[in-house]
């Protein structure tokens, strides 16, 4: 079907309702569900303005970018929720958390930090420095460790004692 005109409509057949119109401003589909079937799904040029993106039931949703990044914004805030199951963030590099005017809530049972280095703890005044190693199988197994802070934030471990073991002058802050 060709058509000039002005404005153009598709109406349903019962009701009258515009499933579909077009001029030279807008295009507006009036149907109360689009469904795009190509492989590639849907490619728009530019945004995309919707309340709401759902995927078909017992079907995984999507939004990719594929050679850009994916940016989601919004003036009263972004809210995550996965309510049966895990929610994962992965990245090839660093991976920022950062709250300009309040705080970083971590809220559960239990919190782990995997792979942090482990510094070698020693008590006596002329060895006052740590380095990065794993505990010596020869040694008793340490079980309990520090969490240590270095001056620029980076966390390590240090065997737990009576008191601090911490030192800001472990290799562990000093090259990294």
């Amino acid at each position: 079907v060709e058509a000039l005109c002005k404005r153009f409509e598709v109406r349903a057949s019962e009701g009258g309702k515009v499933l579909f119109s077009a001029d030279e401003d807008e295009i507006v589909i009036g149907a109360d569900r689009l469904r795009v079937t190509g492989t590639e799904g849907a490619v728009f040029g530019h945004s995309v303005e919707t309340p709401h993106i759902r995927a078909e039931p017992s079907q995984d949703l999507k939004l990719e970018s594929p050679t850009r990044s994916l940016v989601m914004e919004a003036p009263r805030g972004v809210q995550v929720n996965a309510a049966a199951g895990d929610l994962k963030a992965t990245c090839r590099k660093e991976l920022h958390l950062q709250s300009t005017e309040g705080e970083i809530f971590l809220n559960a049972d239990t919190i782990r930090l995997g792979n942090l280095p482990v510094g070698s703890f020693s008590s006596s005044s002329s060895s006052s420095s740590s380095s990065s190693s794993s505990p010596s199988s020869s040694a008793p197994r340490q079980t309990i460790y520090e969490l240590c802070v270095c001056p620029n934030g980076k966390l390590y471990l240090s065997p737990a004692g009576a008191g601090s073991t911490c030192q800001s002058s472990s290799n562990i802050c000093l090259w990294s």
